[in-house]
């Protein structure tokens, strides 16, 4: 056959027809035009088909991806309800260092150098103190007549049991039977300032 055509001629065969409506689909795909000779187990006769894309039926036109069966798709398992907490949980929290263990240092307890008894007595005058120091009477301080300024004294007073540190500052007394002049505060705080002067017992701390 010499001549174009833009008509599909009819095929009798069943396989014929089958096999024109598979090429069809096939030029419809790749979008070209072809002879193709078509044999048919009962017709032995060649056919030669001339096609173009707008000639094919719409019917045999491949359908699009989304017309295609898809697979049943499986159903989704219901998410469970998540539950909320009413309070943050603990590692969400800020961490905090640890405390460190406070380790209280002990000063050893004073040695005493010396000690004994003698008259003490108290002053409040405002005067200066034999080592330059403006007197304080609401101060734990003292005068002795020979202890090295600075020295710490432990006074008690035996009647009642209580005792005070003192710092001698100042020199005195000077009444026979007395070794301590304390201050009123260092007074007070064993016994009352009524009696004016006690006897008392002393220790000298190193």
């Amino acid at each position: 056959m010499t001549g174009r055509h833009s008509r599909t001629r009819r095929i009798s065969s069943p396989a014929g027809i089958a096999a024109t409506a598979a090429l069809g689909v096939a030029l419809a795909v790749g979008g070209a035009v072809g002879a193709v000779h078509l044999t048919s187990g009962t017709d032995a006769r060649p056919v030669a088909i001339e096609l173009t894309p707008s000639a094919l039926p719409t019917s045999a036109a491949p359908s699009s991806p989304a017309a295609s069966p898809s697979p049943s798709s499986t159903p989704s398992a219901t998410a469970r309800p998540t539950s909320t907490r009413t309070q943050a949980a603990s590692r969400g929290k800020a961490r905090t260092a640890a405390p460190k263990p406070t380790v209280k240092k002990t000063t050893p307890a004073p040695s005493v150098v010396q000690s004994g008894s003698c008259g003490a007595s108290f002053y409040s005058d405002g005067q200066l103190t034999a080592n330059g120091e403006n007197f304080n009477p609401d101060a734990l301080t003292a005068a002795h007549k020979t202890l090295a300024f600075g020295t710490k004294v432990r006074v008690t007073n035996p009647e009642n049991g209580k005792s005070v540190v003192v710092r001698i500052n100042d020199r005195g007394p000077f009444v026979d039977g007395r070794c301590l002049d304390l201050s009123r505060a260092a007074f007070a705080d064993i016994a009352s300032l009524d009696v004016g002067a006690m006897t008392v017992r002393y220790e000298v701390l190193g």
